[in-house]
């Protein structure tokens, strides 16, 4: 609680940047990201309810999954029992490892949700938004958001920090 004042429940998503395509045939292949259909880098975020980015992962291939990624990275264990955890579909299973997490429900297969579904998820979809909102305000520093071309190792992930840094300072300041 001592790292996290104030907080009253966190939000983790991921978030895919842009890069140049690789030259080698491996690199290509685990950079491509069938979501956005070019080759990516992605981080995982813990962001607060004000949008402010509370954690940052290093930057890995934009292949991987959200949920894998978090099994490696480990950034729910960190969080404290007492604050909410909030995740979307991306992070199914997460709730077998976590206690305190709230995930939507999912649509069966050749079927639909039930209206109380639907209704609980409304709210749930409402509040985790506030994650995409702090990731398009951390995009707004163009650097994060074009294609990355630079080739100078662990760069990136430098400068998404820095850009991470400056949208909260910006909330701070605002």
């Amino acid at each position: 609680m001592a790292r996290f004042p104030g907080v009253r429940a966190v939000m983790i998503d991921g978030t895919e940047r842009p890069i140049a395509r690789p030259q080698e045939a491996e690199t290509q292949k685990l950079n491509f990201s069938g979501k956005k259909k070019r080759h990516t880098r992605k981080h995982l975020a813990a962001v607060s309810p004000n949008k402010r980015v509370l954690v940052l992962s290093k930057a890995r291939e934009g292949k991987l999954h959200d949920q894998r990624f978090q099994g490696e990275e480990e950034l729910a264990p960190f969080i404290p029992d007492a604050i909410p955890l909030q995740v979307d579909l991306g992070f199914q299973g997460l709730q077998n490892e976590v206690v305190n997490v709230q995930i939507p429900h999912k649509k069966p297969r050749g079927g639909e949700l039930t209206e109380v579904q639907k209704a609980e998820n409304r709210p749930l979809s409402g509040q985790r938004v506030l994650c995409e909102h702090a990731f398009a305000g951390v995009k707004r520093y163009r650097a994060v958001a074009d294609i990355y071309r630079n080739r100078v190792t662990d760069f990136d992930d430098h400068l998404m920090l820095t850009a991470t840094g400056l949208w909260n300072f910006y909330l701070i300041a605002a």
